[in-house]
């Protein structure tokens, strides 16, 4: 007898359709036979169903088993197919009856006990499964809310593989798991800005590059803020829209980091040591997974020490920051992640760090602060809109209390984060661009049009300050974010003259 019923694989941040197909045939020497291209953990299964099997109380006959997983010229990876195959293998040897399975998708891993274990990847396989249109899904009882993300599917969350079997005979009844209804508003942070003592013209930065989604760089020296500063920008970024937290979470359930968590609400914040590796940081692998940068999409990826980290590492952030994405190519296949993030960056001045600061004597060299700054390669630097400098913040206003002391606080900032972020959402509606940062070609001609004056303005500009082309272009997207901070249908002399002010690497220059 031929079983077959429906479960799926990953590829990349989304699922395919994997018809899982047991032939149980008492004909022949008995031996258990799976095919399909499927990896060492797949073929694994075999022992642990078997074991869970006979644990939960289920006695196969002596058979020649022969599973096949379709499509056989896709490789299958995971432990996600034990729950499957064990229902497969029942309903083969007639102890559950096949049409029982029809139209299921099934997804866990058994222990040798018979419990049902989560497995990463459950929402994407949800939302296969609401595609295919199935009658329902089972899933372990940990990842039973992120599977019922997937509006419109009937989830159900059985412990052990024999309240699995059980539920799909009928004999006994699962209420289908509940996901509570995402609240996408404003997340309520620990963090404030208002606990940043000085820094206002970091602060600003900070504003202009949240309203148009713009990459950051902070210079300055040891205790400045930069890290104080950089932890506190999810605190006024926009709210996630449900399509973006549907991304996020897909990507989180993929890399298995999702938790007992439905839909993800808040903005990533990822802080990888500077020790991070080349594949950890953008990801791959010999089974490929997200790296950091698509951990922070739609969120915040902040490299500290920035010149500390591998020139090999940095290099390959080039590709993500100006396309949104990650390129994965392998001989057998080639994936693609998500990752459109903002990165927030902070570097000291010079190796001992006190470069410029009046309470501090540098004791770097030309050459030591040029092999510094070389770690930095100019294609990456180019890639930040913004390079900002941190100053030391002076002892007195260290000790001036948080009443007495004006300044400005999350609240306020990101209100105008969101009031300019709502004018470019007006404005590029049904096209590519989500915010100023994406603008290029002939949307960037339309959207950064320049008069006489500031054209003369930036023409000399890049003229003194040797700016590349990719270097003009994001100091015209910095001035349109600037201009729609302060309300203004066109860029205005002084939007054009702050944002040159932001790009303090180029300035350096003179």
């Amino acid at each position: 007898m031929i079983a077959r019923l429906t479960c799926g694989s990953l590829h990349g941040v989304d699922a395919y359709r994997v018809d899982l197909e047991v032939d149980f045939s008492r004909r022949g020497i008995p031996a258990f036979v799976m095919v399909g291209l499927a990896d060492g953990a797949v073929r694994e299964a075999r022992e642990r169903v078997q074991s869970a099997l006979r644990a939960s109380g289920f006695r196969l006959p002596p058979a020649r088993i022969t599973v096949n997983l379709a499509p056989a010229d896709r490789r299958k990876a995971g432990s996600a197919y034990d729950l499957p195959l064990a229902v497969g293998l029942l309903a083969a040897c007639g102890i559950l009856a096949p049409e029982k399975i029809e139209g299921w998708v099934l997804a866990g891993e058994l222990s040798l006990t018979g419990e049902i274990r989560p497995v990463p990847g459950v929402l994407p396989l949800a939302l296969l499964a609401r595609a295919e249109g199935a009658k329902g899904m089972l899933v372990a009882p940990e990842v039973g809310e992120e599977a019922a993300v997937a509006e419109g599917l009937e989830v159900f969350t059985p412990r052990t593989l024999g309240e699995a079997v059980a539920f799909l005979a009928g004999e006994t009844v699962l209420n289908p798991c509940v996901c509570a209804p995402p609240r996408l508003e404003m997340t309520a942070y620990p963090r404030d800005f208002s606990e940043v003592k000085g820094q206002e013209h970091a602060k600003r930065a900070i504003e202009i590059a949240a309203a148009g989604a713009h990459n950051l760089l902070f210079i300055g020296p040891p205790g400045s803020g930069k890290t104080m500063l950089a932890q506190r920008i999810p605190t006024v970024l926009p709210p996630l829209s449900f399509e973006d937290a549907l991304e996020v979470t897909k990507i989180y359930s993929v890399a298995g980091l999702l938790g007992n968590r439905g839909l993800m609400t808040e903005r990533p914040f990822r802080s990888p040591h500077h020790t991070v590796s080349d594949v950890a940081l953008i990801g791959g692998g010999a089974l490929p997974r997200p790296g950091e940068v698509c951990l922070a999409h739609r969120g915040v990826l902040f490299l500290d020490e920035l010149p500390e980290f591998r020139r090999s590492a940095l290099e390959v952030l080039r590709q993500p920051l100006e396309d949104g994405m990650v390129s994965i190519s392998r001989v057998a296949r080639a994936l693609t992640y998500p990752a459109d993030c903002m990165l927030v960056a902070a570097m000291n001045p010079c190796p001992c760090g006190y470069r410029g600061d009046a309470r501090h004597v540098c004791t770097c060299s030309p050459a030591a602060l040029e092999r510094y700054r070389a770690k930095l390669s100019g294609p990456l630097l180019d890639r930040i809109d913004l390079h900002v400098e941190v100053p030391a913040v002076p002892h007195e206003e260290l000790q001036t209390p948080a009443s007495k002391r004006p300044g400005t606080d999350s609240a306020s900032m990101r209100e105008r984060v969101a009031r300019a972020r709502a004018v470019q959402t007006r404005r590029y509606a049904g096209t590519p661009c989500r915010a100023n940062a994406d603008l290029c070609g002939a949307m960037l001609d339309e959207h950064c049009a320049l008069d006489a004056e500031c054209r003369q303005f930036l023409g000399l500009a890049a003229e003194r300050l040797a700016l590349s082309a990719r270097a003009y272009t994001r100091i015209l997207r910095i001035a349109r974010t600037i201009a729609d901070i302060e309300g203004c249908p066109s860029i205005e002399l002084p939007h054009l003259a702050e944002a040159v002010n932001c790009r303090v690497l180029d300035r350096e220059r003179l």
